[in-house]
């Protein structure tokens, strides 16, 4: 990753407000007991995108603003940064393990972008999220977990075929990185 360039900072920028949009703007929330249990939308997308393309440096870079942006914006209970944390890995992990693949091509084959989406959204999506949920507002994972579960099965091939069509289409953005 170039560090500091002018266009990529505008890519980090333009990714940022995708995400504090589709994530505070264009979601379902629903909320209970003072804090938001369960959001329904593509807010993640940008930050897995940025991880990918611009390596785990740019995801968490990504992620961490976006939520801080998004929490000061709209606010849904108190300020945590556990989720910021969560927010930040959901860039980092599949950054990291494309990095793992060396090859270009391989950037953009589906099952290598499934697995390195796959494994961040488990992570984050589906264990760290309802853990700090339980801990921090006694929100119970046996009733957060499922649903989580069945949402990642659904997103996680969809954000691979549209990462992978991107890929494709926009050679520029990420040859160059």
């Amino acid at each position: 990753m170039q560090k500091g360039t002018t266009k990529n900072i505008a890519y980090f920028g333009l990714l940022i407000a995708l995400n504090v949009i589709l994530t505070r703007v264009g979601s379902i929330r629903i909320g209970g007991g003072g804090t938001e249990i369960v959001r329904i939308g593509f807010g993640g997308y940008p930050v897995i995108f940025a991880g990918i393309v611009f390596g785990p440096l740019g995801g968490g870079v990504v992620g961490a603003i976006g939520d801080l942006i998004g929490m000061i914006i709209s606010p849904m209970g108190p300020y945590m940064p556990h989720f910021t944390l969560s927010a930040a890995l959901t860039g980092v992990i599949p950054g990291l393990i494309m990095l793992m693949f060396k090859d270009t091509k391989s950037r953009t084959s589906f099952w290598k972008l499934l697995l390195a989406i796959a494994i961040g959204q488990i992570t984050t999506s589906v264990f760290m999220t309802p853990y700090f949920m339980e801990r921090l507002f006694s929100i119970s994972m046996v009733t957060t977990v499922p649903g989580r579960a069945i949402t990642q099965a659904i997103q996680v091939p969809l954000y691979a075929y549209i990462t992978k069509v991107l890929l494709q289409r926009l050679p520029l953005i990420w040859e160059t990185n």
